[in-house]
């Protein structure tokens, strides 16, 4: 089943029914069986009109994002190749092999945009790009829940220059995108999971990829146990898992482009560039 933050409020979509939630979502991921509850609703609950994409709003309520890096062995190339000048080549490359995973943080709800809504790119950069990305909803006691599209915005030049301008080059307004909704099912996605995008600019795509979850190095609940030590979430948090997919140093994002992610189970993701 797939729950949808609309403009008409939450709506749990299974088998192309669509039924209404009157819960909020902060009030949804702390429950004990976030499974058991939509199901119980659905089997109950009160019938809606079919889910409208005009009407999508970001699945996020209270919740922080965070997200992972260089956890995709591509990821790890793209760092130390733009890192190669400020000496930062070894240091990715040991984060890739590390026991301890990189965690940063990425969005506060309000900095968040959902489906159709524009993403944005910093003033002061000049070689932006989109990582697509399998998002983690998890409950405050750390149990995964659901699982939605994200889409980590990343300033690579401003990354590049120091390993610690990274919160320059990826929290800023509108650098993270959700959506469209969230799965919830109680098993993980399988490993042959596909992940895609595509980035079209002027009706022609210049760009478009694709991994599997196969090729991503870390588990997400590994990524989840390290995240929530010493943390608390009171509403549960997200966690971008990190990306398979860079384009070319050459490519950058530009006003007007269309970015277009599909994730297998779960749908596509589409934001416009401002």
């Amino acid at each position: 089943m797939i729950l949808y933050r609309t403009a008409d409020g939450l709506i749990v979509v299974r088998e192309n029914k669509a039924y209404l939630v009157d819960e909020s979502l902060d009030e949804l991921v702390a429950h004990l069986d976030l499974f058991a509850l939509l199901d119980d609703r659905i089997r109950g609950g009160k019938a809606a009109e079919p889910v409208k994409a005009a009407s999508l709003l970001a699945p996020i309520g209270s919740q922080e994002v965070w997200a992972a890096g260089v956890t995709y062995l591509r990821s790890r190339a793209a760092r130390i190749a733009e890192s190669k000048d400020a000496g930062g080549g070894d240091f990715y490359d040991r984060v890739y092999s590390a026991e301890r995973p990189e965690l940063f943080f990425k969005a506060l709800p309000q900095k968040v945009v959902g489906p159709g809504a524009a993403v944005g790119l910093r003033s002061d950069a000049r070689w932006s790009v989109p990582e697509p990305e399998l998002a983690l909803l998890i409950d405050p006691t750390g149990r995964v829940v659901g699982y939605t599209i994200g889409n980590d915005m990343s300033s690579r030049d401003i990354e590049g220059q120091n390993p610690l301008y990274l919160p320059q080059a990826k929290v800023y307004n509108r650098s993270c995108a959700l959506g469209p909704g969230i799965l919830i099912t109680r098993e993980p996605p399988a490993a042959e999971t596909r992940i895609s995008i595509a980035i079209v600019r002027g009706g022609e795509a210049v760009f478009s990829g694709e991994t599997t979850l196969a090729q991503m190095k870390r588990r997400p609940q590994e990524l989840v146990e390290y995240l929530y030590r010493d943390q608390i979430f009171p509403f549960g948090c997200f966690l971008l898992t990190g990306t398979g997919i860079v384009p070319p140093d050459s490519f950058t994002l530009e006003r007007g482009d269309i970015v277009r992610i599909g994730i297998d189970g779960i749908g596509e993701l589409v934001n416009p560039v401002a």
